[in-house]
């Protein structure tokens, strides 16, 4: 072959990094080695795969059709490593929201590496269109989103059922009675999650477009500061029924119905079209639906849609 396995793992991490240096120090390679295996890459087929602008390279049209393929392959070569010691799991980057992160993958990834010890598994928690593009540029295997995505480089799969929840303080004068009319909505100061959350997405496609007026006191990354917010009495929140279980349970927040909304949603896996699914990745699909069975089981979800 005229392509080795070096050229593409140097080709992957510099996609990555967009810089040579910092991809030849991941690699524990010279600089001088992971430019002259990239420069030798491109010469051998006469193909540029990066744009040069000043000290950072930025892929080319032909370089983002080769990164899913690469990352494929050097996926299928961990795999193999791993066969070869004895059936040991290849690493897997996942991805997660917010909200599953917090709540749900955190406590999936440790059963994950208590049956499997030896191999590697790395978390990132950030908003849903974080997590999309790291899984669009080949940096994470698998994401678990609670928003939609229409790329079509994406393929999304149902996981679980969720529903969003309107709550206040139980200090509130709505708590009483433990409803909310979409009038006396419009009257209250809101905290909300921001832009690019799939909360905030579902909030704004459901509820805002109805409220007469929408007054926004505070809009913040995290879930466990806006229900901090809303115990302190700042205002009305609305968040998945999977970060508010417990403080239900304790009667520190206190849910507001609102059957005049269909706040009901899905959770999903989601992963790019051209990459590989492993046998890590499925491993730890499974397990994400075994621990979403039982909490469906508890009754601690939205029911089945």
């Amino acid at each position: 072959m005229r392509i080795t396995l070096r050229q593409i793992e140097v080709f992957a991490a510099i996609a990555r990094s967009e810089n040579v240096s910092r991809a030849a120090e991941a690699l524990a390679m010279s600089q001088s080695a992971a430019s002259s295996a990239l420069v030798e890459l491109e010469r051998q087929f006469a193909c540029p795969l990066f744009d040069r602008i000043g000290k950072s390279l930025r892929l080319n049209a032909t370089g983002r059709g080769l990164l899913p393929q690469a990352e494929d392959i050097l996926a299928r070569a961990a795999e193999i490593e791993g066969f070869l010691a004895g059936g040991q799991l290849g690493p897997l980057a996942v991805g997660a929201t917010m909200t599953i992160g917090n709540y749900l993958a955190t406590l999936i990834v440790a059963d994950y590496l208590q049956r499997h010890p030896t191999s590697r598994l790395d978390l990132k928690v950030a908003n849903t269109r974080h997590i999309l593009d790291g899984v669009l540029r080949c940096e994470l295997d698998l994401g678990l989103i609670e928003g939609e995505a229409n790329d079509p480089d994406l393929v999304l799969d149902p996981w679980l059922a969720d529903e969003l929840v309107v709550f206040c303080a139980p200090q509130h004068p709505l708590s009483a009675s433990g409803r909310a009319s979409t009038v006396q909505l419009a009257e209250q100061p809101w905290i909300l999650r921001e832009a690019g959350s799939g909360t905030r997405a579902l909030f704004d496609r459901a509820i805002a477009p109805r409220l007469a007026s929408l007054q926004i006191r505070l809009q913040l990354e995290h879930t466990e500061a806006i229900k901090r917010a809303v115990e302190a009495g700042l205002g009305l929140a609305c968040l998945s029924r999977v970060a508010l279980r417990e403080a239900f349970r304790r009667g520190s927040l206190v849910e507001l119905r609102t059957p005049q909304f269909d706040l009901r949603r899905n959770f999903y896996f989601v992963r790019h079209r051209q990459r590989h699914v492993s046998p890590a990745s499925r491993a730890f699909q499974a397990l994400c639906r075994d621990f979403g069975a039982a909490l469906q089981a508890a009754g601690d979800l939205a029911p089945d849609q």
